[in-house]
């Protein structure tokens, strides 16, 4: 069973968010500085040791790669950020790429959003937009990732490299730019071109929705399970999307599900209990689907009141929950992927680190039920 963390490169400083955010700005600033909701509310979180890495740092990206491997974790999915040419954060993958010694399979996540300010409520200021263009930004593009394709330890599905597109749905040129790419893939050597995925369910709520390029749905957790534990509210969601999606949603990258969650859950925490409940008891809807798994969801560190937070969430509840989903990864998606969130979400309480509270909980768990379903992996 191949486990794929999520993996966020936002613990190093850049330009950038020194500019919209204050100098210094990296995911530890939210997180250092959040504050309990209510009693028993686990805030802020604390790594292990006082460990507020620095991912431009190579022995970081080893021990990374190192425990991820010592608990069963087979890779990671870098999230990457690219604007037409324009990069952010995009140094710890390509340091990586250049050091054998971060040795551990990963793949790339195209984080294709515009970059908004939407994660601190306010997704109309655009602070870089995105843009997809013709075949020569295409052809720039697959430049750019062609040395990770090509890499001995990217993840591949046969021949072809796993990629994964965060939102086709705001994608104007979705099918031309995944044929051209296969084309060019074919051209470098992989006969059967690339593995495309996708990762958010406002895909599926897309009217319009063609998955024919796509070889997999990621089942992005907890918005698949956020999905159907109301899914009458999602019927509301739809019908909202659909009247507005080519004013609001292409044009500003709002995530509408979200939106949602503000509007019927307003500062009501929902029960990690029943998300994973939610999980355990879905079919898939397609031979395409492929099991997600989620450590847990709490957003405090960059919404503050306006948080959504998965209540009830412990390692010992994510293990026993975790281990009956690699059963079903196997049985019922006939899969030997999940996709789990997160690796290193700390600003949304969704990561496997070691902890002050829970130290190597979360990972003991990863490692405790692929042992015991017989499913720990090979490198």
């Amino acid at each position: 069973m191949k486990v794929i963390a999520f993996y966020l490169p936002q613990f190093h400083n850049i330009p950038e968010n020194d500019e919209w955010w204050g100098d210094g700005f990296t995911e530890w600033v939210n997180v250092k500085k959040s504050k309990p909701l209510y009693e028993g509310h686990y805030q802020p979180r604390v790594p292990l040791n006082n460990n507020y890495y620095n991912l431009l740092d190579d022995d970081v990206k080893i021990w990374q790669a190192d425990l991820a491997k010592k608990y069963g974790v087979y890779g990671f999915c870098y999230y990457h950020y690219w604007f037409n040419g324009h990069m952010l954060l995009q140094k710890p993958m390509e340091q990586m790429l250049a050091n054998k010694n971060v040795d551990l399979p990963f793949c790339v996540c195209w984080a294709n959003e515009p970059w908004t300010k939407a994660w601190v409520g306010d997704a109309k200021k655009v602070l870089i937009p995105q843009s997809y263009g013709e075949e020569k930004e295409w052809k720039e593009h697959f430049d750019y990732l062609l040395p990770f394709f090509k890499d001995e330890r990217y993840i591949k599905v046969g021949n072809k490299p796993l990629f994964v597109l965060y939102r086709p749905e705001i994608v104007n040129c979705l099918n031309p730019m995944l044929d051209y790419w296969n084309k060019l893939a074919k051209e470098h050597g992989f006969s059967e071109g690339l593995c495309f995925a996708y990762q958010n369910i406002d895909f599926d709520l897309a009217k319009d929705k063609d998955d024919s390029r796509f070889d997999m749905n990621i089942e992005f957790e907890p918005l698949y399970a956020y999905r159907d534990m109301f899914a009458n509210q999602h019927k509301y969601l739809k019908a909202i999307r659909r009247s507005v999606s080519n004013f609001a949603g292409k044009h500003f990258g709002i995530d509408l599900l979200h939106y949602g969650e503000n509007f019927f859950n307003k500062n009501k925490p929902i029960s990690y209990d029943k998300a994973w409940e939610a999980i355990l008891k879905r079919k898939p809807e397609s031979k395409k689907n492929v099991p997600g798994a989620f450590v847990g969801y709490d957003n405090t560190p960059r919404r503050g009141s306006e948080a959504k937070i998965y209540d009830g969430a412990t390692p010992e509840k994510f293990g026993k929950y975790f281990s009956k989903l690699v059963k079903r990864a196997k049985e019922v998606y006939n899969s030997d992927m999940i996709f789990v969130t997160a690796w290193n979400e700390w600003a949304e309480c969704g990561y496997l680190e070691p902890d002050e509270k829970y130290k190597y909980g979360y990972l003991e768990a990863i490692h405790k039920a692929l042992e015991e379903n017989d499913e720990l992996p090979t490198y």
